[in-house]
Order: structure tokens, then sequence, then C-alpha cells
């Protein structure tokens, strides 16, 4: 994995004073060998000698901790068994023979690695494959005229609410409060007794005009501290001791106001990008390892807008290219994903993020600036972490746009194409971009290192990942 060359060097060097660059490198080639074949408990008792070595010295627990956590975490995401995942599928769709596994595994609707010499299948797979097979089934059928799923429903009846409130003027519209309650539980004994947790909770954003009235209502610990907002990440940070068989519990509740946002395409006049600023360059940039212009992304992108040079209509053709071609699936942690977008485009599927890196490295390489934002979805019908993004537009500013939400089923196209440039208000932004720092610093790797929505949780003996805690996000309609 990269970020294993990344760490090793300066360990090495400390571990082996005397050794040449020559044997450093072999030493990072044999690690990096045992992470591609999945050999994952030689590399956690790698990680283990390490820790051994020195148990004062911060920069190698950083380092023996980050290594550990990528081998621990590509074995709890290629969990399931062969077995297993033959009696999923068959509760699913029926029967199964060998020939179509192999096939499904070729097409990669089955993702599968060899983990300690065992084939694992990733712990989604089966639900993925149905998700694979419905998408390809479908493909090409003309969709019926009515919607029949709750959440679509619920997005359809609000969009044209917002539309009818909108009124071409492209202001926030429809305010929704809402009062969050928002808890992270670290599991009993996930630290030694006495020890210090730290934890950083996700905080609204506080400079966005669709995001408004924020405030606190109680914290679980009345020490904390907020990020300044101009940090990329909007958190609020708590500590506490850890107590002998029970969990620890860090809680706070909140309100706020979210509003809808839309911006009719056929009334805005689009300038000629200044190429100069400071702001075109930079989002308009490769932010590796996630945005990225690799030649297969340049060459995906030439394909979808051949000779158009109008940023609108190349954004429509990207978008309209990811409903016929990249469904929704559930996703592997992105830790242990080494290049996004290219996995993406390999196995034809993404969640929201993964479509959004995707979307955002197509749309940067034709030279279309674009941010990251993420958060929550919050409607009634889907409460889930999410991310989107902005697109600029010269002349107009920054516009909504999310891969994810689907061409919704209405024969009004501005309905339709909603979310081409648009968003709800039902959203909860936390982010403006992704792989900032934390506030205060998080000492060792993050559980997701460039996304931030659930949280992160540490001690002084290493990060504590998702399967040692959970979180809760409760919601309460104001008006």
């Amino acid at each position: 994995m990269r970020n294993i060359r990344i760490l090793f060097p300066a360990l090495l060097i400390i571990l082996f004073g005397c050794r040449t660059a020559s044997d450093f490198n072999q030493v990072l080639e044999d690690i990096q060998e045992n992470l591609d074949f999945g050999n994952v408990s030689i590399v956690v008792q790698i990680a283990d000698s390490l820790k051994k070595y020195s148990t004062e010295n911060k920069e190698i627990l950083r380092i023996a901790d980050s290594l550990e956590e990528i081998a621990k975490r590509i074995s709890i995401d290629f969990s399931v068994t062969e077995k297993q995942v033959i009696g999923q599928i068959e509760k699913l769709n029926g029967p199964v023979s060998a020939k179509e596994m192999a096939a499904w595994e070729k097409e990669g609707w089955l993702e599968c690695r060899m983990i300690d010499g065992e084939k694992k299948y990733f712990k989604r797979a089966a639900s993925n494959l149905m998700l694979m097979k419905k998408f390809h089934e479908q493909k090409g059928q003309k969709s019926g005229e009515k919607e029949l799923d709750p959440e679509k429903i619920f997005r359809l009846n609000h969009t044209e609410r917002v539309l009818e409130a909108s009124d071409n003027q492209s202001n926030p519209v429809v305010p929704v409060k809402m009062e969050i309650t928002y808890t992270v539980t670290v599991n009993p004994d996930a630290v030694p007794e006495g020890e210090k947790i730290r934890c950083w909770l996700p905080w609204p954003k506080l400079d966005h005009a669709r995001q408004k009235e924020v405030k606190l209502l109680s914290t679980s610990n009345p020490e904390y501290t907020l990020a300044p907002d101009t940090a990329i990440h909007s958190t609020i940070y708590m500590e506490e001791r850890s107590k002998k068989g029970v969990p620890t519990v860090f809680q706070i509740s909140l309100d706020y106001v979210s509003s809808a946002q839309y911006f009719n395409m056929s009334g805005i006049h689009i300038l000629p990008y200044d190429k100069t600023t400071d702001n075109y360059k930079k989002y308009t940039s490769e932010q590796l390892p996630h945005i990225c212009f690799t030649d297969e992304i340049k060459r995906l992108a030439d394909s979808i807008a051949g000779s158009d040079n109008n940023p609108a209509s190349i954004v429509r053709k990207i978008y309209f290219w990811f409903k016929e071609n990249i469904p929704w699936a559930g996703a592997l942690e992105y830790s242990i994903i080494q290049n996004i977008p290219e996995y993406v485009i390999k196995y034809s599927k993404g969640d929201c993020g993964q479509q959004t890196f995707l979307f955002m490295s197509l749309l940067r390489y034709k030279g279309i600036p674009a941010r990251w934002q993420s958060g929550w979805m919050m409607s009634p019908d889907y409460q889930n972490l999410h991310d989107w993004c902005e697109v600029y537009y010269e002349g107009t500013g920054w516009l909504p746009v999310d891969v994810y939400c689907d061409l919704q089923k209405s024969k009004n196209p501005l309905i339709r194409d909603f979310y081409l440039s648009g968003i709800d208000s039902y959203r909860l932004i936390v982010n403006d971009g992704v792989a900032g720092p934390l506030h205060p610093e998080k000492q060792f790797m993050r559980s997701e290192p460039n996304d931030f929505q659930r949280g992160e949780v540490e001690w002084k003996g290493g990060n504590l990942y998702f399967d040692k805690w959970d979180y809760n996000m409760k919601i309460e309609y104001l008006k």
C-alpha cells in the first residue's frame, strides 16, 4: 500500500541505522508484497514487533499502528468465506453454480481477495452482487412513470417545492430546522482502565449560506474544543477516561437550519474561466491519491466529453454517464483502496463518495473547478453518511451537484435533472474538502483518512477503529 511506503523509510533508519538503501528498499518490498498477497497476519506480526521495540518512541508507535491498521482493515472488510457467501447469495437469489460464481468474480460483481492463503469475500459482496445484477438487468429498459421508492418519493416531492420556492432566483429556500443528538460509544475495555480516550465528533460548518443558526445545546463533557470554521473538517473534540467494564460515551446535542438551493441552468450565462486565479488552479488540480489524472481517467473524460468545451454541457454528459454506467454499491473502507477513481472504473460501481472522487477527477482534468463537500443526508426517510460536490461556473459561482442522486422520475426536466444544479434542504455539511488535519491534531492514522463523518477516536496506544466503537444520529424535525 502507498501509505506504508511513505511511513517506513524513517522507521527503517531508526531500527537499522547501519543498513544500506538497498536493504531498506528490500524490506519495503517485502512488506508491500505481503500486503499485496493478503498476508495480513504477517504484517500484523511486524507491527507488533515494532511496538515492542520501543514503547516510548511516538514516531515508531505511530508507524506501527498505521501498518497494523491497514492490515486489520483489509481482514475486516474481507471476512466472508466462500461457503458463507454462497449461502448468502442463495438466500437472495436461489441456487448458484461454480460457473456463475467464477463469472461474477471475473466481472468484478463479486469482490474477493486472498487473505492469509484463503479466498475471502467482501462482507457486502452478496448484497452488492444483487445490486449489480438488478442494474444490468434493467439497463436500457424504459423505467416506469411512477416512483415506488419511499426515499425517492420524498425527494421528488421536496424538490418540487424547492423549484416553486426558488422562482429562478438561486437563493437558499425551504428552510428546515433540525435538532441532532449525536453519540459515539466506545466499547467496554477497548482500552485499559483509566486511560484517556480522545474523540472528534462531526460539527456543522458555519460559513455556508445553506446552513445557518447552528446552536450547541449540550455536551457530555463541559470541556470541549471546536475546530476553527476555516478547517476542512468541522469537529468538536472531547476527552474521557475509560472505566473498566463499561462503555465510554461522547455525546453532543445541537440544532440548526438547513436550506435547499437550485440553479436553473437555462438562465445562467457561463463566462470563460479566469485560469490565472489561485482558486481555479487549486480546484482544477490533482489531489492525490483520490483526485487524480491517470491515463485511464484522461481517456474516459475525453471519450465522454468529446470535442465539447462548454463546462455545463460537459458536467451534464459526465453526470449522465454515471447514471448509465456506475450503480451505487456498498463500499470498502476507503483507507484500503489505493486509487478510488480507478477502483470505480475497474469494478463499475461505487458508493456516493467513490462516485464523487471519480466525478471530480474527470471534471478537474477537463478544466472545470470542483470541490468536495460531505456530511450527512438527513431526510426523514433516509439518514446516512453522504458525499457530494460543488462545481464552479465563472460568473455564477459554486453550484451543488450530487452524482449519487438519481435522475428523478418526472416529466418536468427541471425536476428530473434537479441534482445536476441543486440540492435539497436535508443536509448536514461537515466537510469542505478531503484529507485535512483534525483540530487538535490526531496522533495516529485516522479510521477515515480522507473524509470525516462518523468521528475519530484514539488513545495513547493507537487508533481505535470502527470495530471498537459505534455511532448514532438521532434527528428531530422542528419545522
